[in-house]
């Protein structure tokens, strides 16, 4: 099990969970963050800095938002495991369906 960023992040991006994380594993798409599966140790260093409350451990995730999870799986196909968020920078794309999302606001 891993921890997942859900909707209240598109377009907020906050960051405050990547200060937080000791494993450099957040990512940043075009509209939201995303946790890397393979990299998380599940510290849950994340989930309580996050101002909107778009972090949830992967059992935990509503029902409604249950589509970042294969979100976050497309997100990371192209780039694999890199070893680090910082290694990567911010890349400047999303899964489909949150780049499909109308902006929040």
């Amino acid at each position: 099990m891993t921890y997942l960023i859900a909707q209240p992040c598109v377009d907020v991006k906050d960051k405050a969970c990547i200060e937080e994380c000791p494993v450099d594993c957040i990512y940043e798409g075009g509209r939201m963050l995303y946790i890397q599966p393979d990299e998380c140790v599940d510290c849950g260093a994340c989930e309580p800095v996050c101002p909107v409350e778009a972090i949830f451990y992967e059992d935990d995730l509503p029902a409604e938002w249950s589509t970042f999870a294969a979100a976050t799986v497309e997100f990371f196909e192209p780039l694999g495991s890199p070893g680090g968020a910082a290694r990567v920078g911010k890349q400047e794309r999303d899964a489909q369906m949150v780049a499909d999302l109308p902006p929040a606001g």
